[in-house]
Parts: structure tokens; C-alpha cells; sequence
């Protein structure tokens, strides 16, 4: 199994009630329905106030390297990187757990 995590910062001048990143968080939400390789997911705003805090994240679980990267190229998991990459930065880990 690989653990996928995904840590979203919004830019500057973003907020997280913003209609872009509403959208953005929308687009992710139902993925786990969506895309037969993800085999656990979950997805959040953070609720913390740190300043070193991300502010949206992705916790997802996948059989294998060649499952992760279907779901990484499905078009759903694709819309949604759209959305994201024109409001927010992210850091992502993988490994295998």
C-alpha cells in the first residue's frame, strides 16, 4: 500500500471562503467515490491558526506505485489540480506503509 499526502498553502490574497478555492476543495471531495484506485480517502480544510500550518490536506491510500499513477492521471484527479494550481502551492509525500 502507498500512503499519498498532499498539504495545500493557499497564495496570498486567498482565502479559503474565496469561490476559487471553494471550488477547488469541491472538486477533490468526491474523488474517493470517482477513481476505483484509491482505496482510502479523505479531505479537509485545516481548522488550526498556526502560521506555519498548511491550510488544506489530502490523506489518500492506493494498492500500488502503477495505482497511484492512474489515479494521478485520472481526468478527475487532473480537473482538480487545475483549480488548485491557480490558487495554492502544495508538498506531497508517498510512501509505502
Amino acid at each position: 500500500m502507498i500512503r499519498h499526502l498532499v498539504l495545500f498553502k493557499l497564495n496570498d490574497g486567498i482565502a479559503k471562503d474565496d469561490p476559487r478555492a471553494v471550488a477547488a476543495a469541491d472538486a477533490l471531495r468526491p474523488l474517493g467515490g470517482i477513481i476505483p484506485e484509491l482505496t482510502f480517502w479523505e479531505c479537509a480544510w485545516n481548522i488550526t491558526d498556526r502560521p506555519i500550518a498548511y491550510d488544506f490536506a489530502i490523506n489518500s491510500a492506493v494498492e500500488d506505485t502503477d495505482a497511484l499513477q492512474r489515479y494521478l492521471d485520472h481526468p478527475a484527479h487532473q480537473a482538480g489540480v487545475a483549480l488548485w494550481r491557480e490558487i495554492a502551492t502544495w508538498v506531497i509525500a508517498d510512501y509505502e506503509f
